[in-house]
């Protein structure tokens, strides 16, 4: 079956969106780095940094938590890799970077003693350990990466209440407002959340004038479009754009899981955890959304992301990738502009098959 794939041009044209309402230009695609440190060596880390920055990315997004399934032995070491190559390249204003908090979780031991939360004590540790570690002296973007409170998030759709003792949203944006007047973060972003957190956050930013989220990065795929439910309107009105991760629901749509495959290395055939994006309703519907793709002559992965990429609520979609190969096509897919065909042709398959893989 051909299929036309995009390859990065020697001038790359690449698009640029505000973040929030700053004065931050950030690249419509940005690097994701999960991977660095776990399926990717420290050398592999630069070269994707290289060849991202020539392709146009100014954006670069990491957290302390990575890489990525976390354990103990492998801590931190995203950061690090980061941190030795902006040492060596330099440069340090020419590029956006972001980085996180991990929120509260028990399952986080080796993380400040299991006492993971959102509260003063751990900001503002996580934080220094971040900057030392990337070996700058600010963030450009610094983010909760999931609530401090019991709610819906990492695939769960249905909201149970539960009474909970967790660290008041007012008491965290106090901390991120210290640091802010600091100068070791520049702005403050959200991760994970739902449409009550970003306006709770938003609220208690304008009445006691504090930090204001500038953007909140949560899922956003072909296979995962419950972010358009609530979350988008928010993020036009207010102006707090999604930073969209896993835009390729960890590769499955790129068609190569498809009639039981598992290619040597791919994150899903590595690691049990990752089965989000592979229940019957999303092979089926990815099976559709690549003979889309073919049909039209165009690659499936590129096609995913064009589409996440033409979302006018996106601020950047946050795209990862194990391989050279497979970095400089999810980069090409920024050349990419849909037909009116293609576009109808996703939504055809989006109304039979909404969201199967939230």
């Amino acid at each position: 079956m051909l299929t036309t794939i995009l390859t990065i041009a020697a001038r790359h044209t690449m698009e640029y969106r505000k973040l929030g309402r700053t004065d931050i230009d950030v690249s419509v695609l940005s690097l994701g780095t999960m991977t660095w440190g776990e399926q990717n060596t420290e050398a592999e880390a630069h070269a994707q940094l290289d060849a991202a920055l020539a392709a146009g990315v100014n954006f670069i997004d990491t957290a302390e938590l990575y890489p990525v399934p976390p354990k103990a032995e492998t801590y931190t070491l995203t950061e690090q890799y980061i941190g030795n190559w902006l040492k060596r390249r330099g440069g340090r204003d020419d590029i956006v970077l972001a980085s996180k908090v991990v929120g509260r979780a028990d399952w986080l031991d080796y993380i400040r003693d299991g006492q993971v939360c959102l509260d003063r004590s751990n900001i503002e540790e996580a934080l220094h350990g971040s900057l030392e570690r990337l070996q700058t002296d600010y963030l450009d973007l610094y983010q909760l990466h999931w609530p401090d409170r019991n709610t819906n998030f990492f695939g769960e759709l249905g909201y149970t209440h539960t009474p909970e003792q967790n660290v008041p949203i007012e008491e965290t944006l106090r901390v991120l407002a210290d640091l802010v007047q600091a100068g070791k973060v520049r702005h403050v972003g959200l991760s994970n959340e739902t449409p009550w957190g970003v306006m709770e956050f938003l609220r208690l930013s304008e009445q006691c004038g504090l930090p204001r989220a500038v953007s909140v990065q949560n899922p956003y795929s072909l296979l995962n479009r419950s972010f358009e439910v609530g979350l988008a309107e928010i993020a036009h009105r207010e102006e707090c754009g999604l930073l969209a991760y896993s835009p390729l629901g960890f590769g499955v749509l790129s068609g190569k899981y498809l009639r039981g495959q598992q290619p040597a290395d791919a994150r899903i055939t590595l690691y049990e955890r990752f089965s989000r994006y592979s229940n019957v309703q999303a092979v089926a519907a990815t099976e559709a959304y690549v003979t889309l793709a073919c049909e039209h002559g165009l690659d499936p992965a590129q096609m995913a992301l064009a589409y996440v990429s033409s979302r006018p609520f996106l601020t950047s979609s946050i795209v990862g990738a194990t391989s050279m190969a497979q970095l400089q096509s999810n980069l090409a897919s920024a050349e990419l502009d849909l037909s009116e065909d293609v576009i109808n042709g996703i939504e055809a398959i989006h109304q039979g098959q909404p969201n199967p893989a939230p």
